[in-house]
């Protein structure tokens, strides 16, 4: 039996499998592009398939294809969307850079297979022809970065928004658990003032919420759709209703709110809006490196660190040293950040090759962010499950705490033994005054509140008042500022709040 059929394209035959639905081009690029075995993701796959399946739904309505055509063809991008046809789907993300190969890899594979339902032959070209039927209306060019988005915008909505938020959930709820446990304050990593371990946890959360804030900000410009624009946005060989009526069916099928582009040249030709993407998950990824590192640096110890925090022991951690457990999940978190920067270091690269009236980068800008999104919402889901919010139970912990746990007589100890309350002494006896205090205190080992007693500077009563390390880590000037005041301030345009 012949295992291979003769097909045919633009430069000639070419062997292409007889078990197969793709044809020529894809062959042709399958035997060009043996690069990495990195292949499209199947959300990009399956927001392929659902572009192509409302292509023909509206090819349909315009009267351009023939119902029965227009029929199989749907139901054959269907499957391809629902992932019937992923084996067929073989080409390396490192091609040409339009993604043309992907695009024929589609056109042929649902060809194929309209043909196979209406009674033919796997591998039949007509009378549902790929280019012709199933790429009506529609170019590479128009269609790649269409898939890009609909992939990108489903992978936030469904994976990483959900994952970041459980995770900034997470720190909230440590950080009102922790909102009673003073701690010492560290900038430069030396001593600094008091300050609550929960306000340090609200402020990791914090910058979870705005990064929730900025990729929200990024995902507004992923909405806009080039359908209808072909090769360069003039819209040659689409019907002039196409990009409109497809826009509207696609916020049916695959994402809301998606909508025909403001300018058809400008979403062809750049890819602005995934480079905008790609920079929010960068700095998402700063903020998580930030946020574990600390995590790491409160947890180290247990005894000759700084152990103001416990997190969850998953596993041993060395096969040398016995009982060693390391800070395995924020050391995941960190690795998985720093690959999130490098690619969006390619994206950004690929943003340039918008060059003239078409960026040829679109597959490998399309893998990696969907890469970021993927990766950044399992890190942040497992960090929230194994280590901040729930984790094992932790050994020694009568009240059962789960995930993180404060090291409450440690931050006790480390906080009075610090010398940086002395900054609360500034108002009453002067910088200078205060800094030899502080050096007093740190060449004989005695107290702040020694030094000052001794030396007669201050009373007992009113240094009580000024070194309490609670009104230190809460002063209450800072929080009284009422809402009112706040929009004062922003009414006067923000020079004071009186």
């Amino acid at each position: 039996m012949n295992e291979f059929r003769l097909e045919s394209d633009s430069l000639g035959e070419v062997r292409v499998p007889c078990n197969v639905h793709y044809g020529a081009q894809t062959q042709r690029a399958a035997d060009n592009f043996k690069i990495s075995g990195i292949r499209f993701s199947r959300r990009f796959i399956k927001m392929l398939g659902l572009v192509k399946a409302a292509a023909a739904e509206v090819n349909q309505e315009l009267g351009i294809i023939r119902n029965d055509y227009a029929d199989a063809i749907s139901t054959a991008a269907r499957e391809v969307a629902a992932g019937q046809w992923d084996h067929e789907f073989i080409l390396d993300i490192f091609q040409t850079g339009s993604g043309t190969s992907t695009n024929m890899n589609a056109n042929e594979v649902i060809a194929s297979r309209a043909n196979e339902l209406m009674g033919g032959k796997k591998g039949d070209v007509k009378p549902i022809q790929p280019i012709e039927h199933v790429n009506r209306c529609q170019s590479s060019n128009d269609v790649i970065p269409t898939a890009i988005h609909l992939s990108v915008l489903e992978a936030l909505a469904q994976e990483l928004l959900p994952a970041v938020d459980q995770l900034a959930s997470g720190l909230e709820a440590k950080a009102v658990e922790f909102s009673d446990v003073l701690k010492v304050g560290r900038t430069h990593l030396q001593d600094a003032v008091p300050m609550l371990l929960g306000q340090e946890f609200g402020g990791w959360a914090a910058q979870l919420r705005h990064g929730l804030e900025r990729i929200q900000t990024a995902r507004v410009q992923l909405l806009e759709l080039p359908l209808g624009g072909t090769a360069i946005g003039t819209g040659l060989n689409a019907h002039p209703e196409f990009g409109l009526r497809i826009c509207q069916l696609l916020a049916k099928t695959a994402v809301p709110e998606v909508r025909p582009a403001d300018n058809l040249f400008e979403s062809i030709s750049a890819r602005d809006a995934v480079v905008a993407s790609s920079a929010a998950l960068k700095t998402l990824a700063v903020s998580l490196i930030k946020i574990a590192g600390d995590v790491r640096l409160l947890s180290c110890g247990p005894r000759t660190g700084l152990a103001e925090i416990s997190i969850p022991e998953l596993q041993p951690g060395s096969s040398i040293m016995p009982g060693k457990v390391n800070p395995v999940m924020p050391e995941m978190m960190v690795q998985v950040c720093a690959q999130v920067i490098g690619n969006d270091a390619a994206v950004t690269l690929g943003g340039v090759m918008g060059q003239l009236d078409l960026n040829v980068m679109m597959p490998l800008m399309a893998h990696n962010l969907l890469q970021s999104i993927e990766i950044l919402a399992a890190a942040s889901r497992a960090f929230d499950e194994k280590c901040v919010s729930h984790g094992p139970e932790m050994p020694g912990n009568p009240d059962n705490v789960r995930g993180i746990a404060a090291n409450r007589e440690r931050c006790r100890q480390l906080v009075e033994s610090s010398l940086m309350p002395v900054t609360a002494l500034v108002p009453k006896l002067g910088y200078q005054r205060a800094a030899k205090i502080a050096s007093e205190s740190l060449r004989t080992g005695k107290t702040i509140r020694e030094v000052v007693l001794e030396d007669h500077l201050i009373s007992a009563t009113e240094l009580d008042s000024l070194l309490d390390l609670t009104s230190m880590a809460y002063p209450t000037a800072v929080h009284e500022v009422s809402a009112t005041a706040i929009d004062r301030w922003r009414d006067d345009g923000g020079h004071q709040i009186v």
